[in-house]
């Protein structure tokens, strides 16, 4: 099974327990970077919780998803259109102030992530921001279901030196957010678009 078969199948159970989760403190640190006018993509949005929370914030927000079925209900959330589309067939030329990838990227291989932070950095503005999280470790492969590439800060760095597009704001880890889940580490970083 795939990762997109994973959440197509089991959509519904993902929606009812990340919706809630708290990211509110990492949301406000990230809009810190942004004008009130900002255009923002939740670029594999999931339930729709955060994209939800920029529009209520004042913020032009898009979204989209590679689960079909999230989009569904993450559009039904949102009283939205949610884009269907793969990571990697995502191309666009600065079109929006800042993106923010939590939790979504980290499904690709390593060359993978490599290759959608290069579409990712077409996409911004110029000094366009960019937020993204992965699961603290080492480990790549099958997980639960879904593939996964972990980081830890020496890679992270290793990825921003082979991309040399990102300035890095900052980096830093956090617990798990998700409801009655505390054993998990986050790395999350804050990019600038260089040029």
């Amino acid at each position: 099974m795939s990762t997109i078969d994973y959440y197509d199948q089991n959509a519904q159970e993902y929606y009812e327990r990340t919706v809630d989760a708290d990211l509110a403190e990492i949301r406000e640190y990230f809009l810190g970077f942004l004008r009130r006018d900002a255009r923002i993509l939740d670029f594999g949005c999931g339930s729709g919780r955060d994209a939800k929370a920029f529009a209520e914030a004042g913020r032009i927000v898009e979204a989209l998803d590679g689960s079909q079925e999230l989009c569904r209900i993450a559009s039904e959330y949102l009283g939205m259109d949610v884009r269907n589309m793969m990571f990697q067939d995502f191309e666009e030329t600065e079109a929006y102030d800042g993106l923010w990838a939590c939790a979504s990227i980290l499904h690709l291989t390593y060359e993978e992530i490599m290759d959608v932070m290069k579409r990712i950095h077409g996409a911004l503005k110029p000094q366009g921001v960019f937020y993204t999280t992965f699961k603290y470790g080492t480990f790549e492969g099958e997980r639960d279901g879904r593939y996964y590439t972990d980081f830890e800060e020496k890679k992270m760095e290793r990825l921003l030196a082979e991309l040399n597009c990102f300035d890095l704001e900052r980096m830093w880890l956090t617990g798990d957010a998700l409801p009655g889940r505390h054993e998990g580490q986050w790395i999350n970083v804050i990019l600038r678009r260089k040029r």
